[in-house]
């Protein structure tokens, strides 16, 4: 695999429309879901693309955006994380999880200290549990496909210690 992250203004157009054409054959033509798939994220100077390539082939790719502060825009508070998807014929080898994996190693190098969110299909809730998601909402409808909103907290969870508790 080679694995490559871009902003908008480094996409040059073959890989803009790869991704654009992956992005469409899985949300729109697969899950039969018409929605504007393309949406002003995606040319937002700070969203991150990841691609994964293999060979010539787009077979993995998502996108993630810093989420700035109501009250100021240069202040961010969060990474949302969308558009995950793996071509049809790599998934369940384990892909998603090095596309995860990759993405969120580089944005805790980016955005140090920030959770990180994203709205997960609810049939792979379970998948973004295993990395270090956590549910936030109930299930929900967004285009008619079931949702769940997760968070990855920046903050190392309180392991409990051996011992008693204090009094």
């Amino acid at each position: 695999m080679n694995w490559e992250f871009h902003t908008f203004r480094t996409l040059d157009t073959h890989r803009l429309f790869k991704l654009m054409k992956l992005r469409t054959d899985v949300f729109v033509v697969e899950q039969q879901c018409a929605y504007p798939e393309l949406d002003a994220f995606d040319s937002l100077p700070n969203t991150i693309h990841l691609l994964g390539f293999d060979q010539h082939t787009l077979t993995a790719y998502a996108r993630a955006m810093p989420i700035a502060s109501t009250t100021d825009a240069h202040s961010i508070t969060t990474i949302k994380i969308g558009r995950v998807v793996v071509i049809k014929s790599h998934r369940g080898t384990g892909l998603a999880d090095q596309l995860m994996k990759r993405l969120m190693n580089q944005l805790d190098a980016t955005y140090p200290g920030k959770d990180q969110i994203l709205s997960a299909q609810e049939p792979i809730v379970h998948f973004y549990r295993t990395l270090g998601f956590d549910t936030e909402s109930d299930m929900y409808l967004e285009d008619d496909i079931p949702h769940i909103d997760m968070r990855r907290s920046s903050k190392p969870a309180l392991v409990p210690t051996s011992g008693s508790a204090p009094a």
